[in-house]
């Protein structure tokens, strides 16, 4: 009998991690493995900006390091393109409690990865993904509309729920010994931990709890105030990274402020001042900030206000603020003492 090829989805926890082991040690299967960044992982994005953790290190990609413990080489598939966002920002299942649309997403990997088994030649996907583990996107019912709509109907493989679930196409062929898999449900770890211990697996991340800036309540204010503020409800690429930068200000429909909250964040916005204007107060120590759209002279001193207010300079009478844009200059004489009341009316 030949060998089956199998394409596992990894992202670098305990679960994917078993299920990489079971597909490949105990199905005998030849396995390729990928890993797709979208732009949202809380861990990824900050180790691409080189954002250390509280311990000073900047953190591994999970999926790379697992895939390193096992001798399996995981190839990393940057999905975050407009396709994808156009997903995330339409989503047909809707949202889960804040912004995360977490079946849409399913899907467009899966339909992504259906593509990428098909092109190689594979048998079937797998994941690691345990029958009622997440409330949205892992009941019975919303695993089976994410098998339909991806077009992997009959080969989507989820080795540790496996037993509780259709056998796949792979499992009525032959291919694979069903009585191999397993049927594991629920929120509780106990029965992977067990397994990881017969599989002499020791080091794994702990699970981390919403990895995924969209889950995050303050970042899908951002998020949505994007939205909502276009009629065709589209969000670009190089404005993800900012919704994670900084204390936003929603100054008008047409107008948003961004102000760095660290040095670090300075750093960050310098990377973002195409088409947007760059704003700091001259002579003394402060934020960067980064407005968008085109403001009116009203807005520009209330802008340059709320800057001048989270600098050295706070308590001065009169402040100078910096404006560039696309090589030209223009300067503010403001009086940064405003109210924190005043300001937050406009927070995001």
């Amino acid at each position: 009998m030949r060998k089956p090829k199998a394409l596992g989805l990894v992202s670098g926890g305990l679960d994917s991690t078993l299920a990489l082991l079971i597909v490949r040690d105990l199905l005998g299967c030849e396995v390729r493995a990928i890993h797709f960044y979208t732009g949202f992982c809380i861990t990824e994005s900050q180790r691409r900006r080189g954002i250390a953790g509280k311990d000073g290190k900047v953190k591994p990609n999970e999926a790379l390091a697992a895939g390193a413990r096992l001798g399996i080489e995981v190839e990393m598939i940057d999905i975050s393109d407009q396709g994808y966002l156009d997903v995330i920002a339409n989503p047909k299942y809707g949202y889960g409690a804040n912004a995360n649309p977490c079946i849409d997403c399913r899907i467009d990997m899966f339909v992504r990865a259906r593509q990428i088994l098909e092109e190689w030649g594979g048998d079937f996907v797998f994941t690691g993904e345990v029958l009622g583990q997440r409330p949205k996107s892992q009941r019975r019912s919303t695993l089976w509309v994410i098998e339909r709509d991806s077009g992997l109907q009959g080969r989507l493989l989820r080795p540790l729920s496996a037993k509780l679930l259709p056998p796949t196409q792979a499992e009525i062929e032959g291919l694979i010994d069903r009585e191999k898999l397993f049927a594991i449900s629920g929120r509780s770890r106990k029965e992977q931990m067990a397994l990881a211990e017969k599989f002499g697996l020791t080091e794994y991340p702990q699970p981390a709890g919403g990895c995924c800036y969209l889950t995050d309540e303050a970042f899908a204010r951002k998020f949505f105030d994007i939205l909502d503020h276009r009629p065709e409800r589209r969000i670009e690429r190089d404005e993800i990274p900012l919704l994670a930068t900084g204390r936003h200000f929603r100054i008008s429909p047409a107008v948003k402020l961004i102000v760095s909250r660290t040095e670090g964040e300075n750093f960050q916005l310098r990377r973002y001042t195409d088409g947007r204007y760059l704003v700091q107060a001259r002579d003394v120590p402060g934020p960067l900030a980064l407005v968008e759209g085109e403001p009116t002279w009203e807005e520009m001193v209330l802008i340059s206000r709320i800057v001048g207010r989270y600098g050295k300079g706070r308590d001065r009478a009169k402040l100078v603020v910096v404006w560039e844009k696309e090589g030209g200059k223009d300067e503010l004489v403001i009086d940064p003492r405003i109210e924190d009341s005043a300001i937050d009316e406009y927070r995001i």
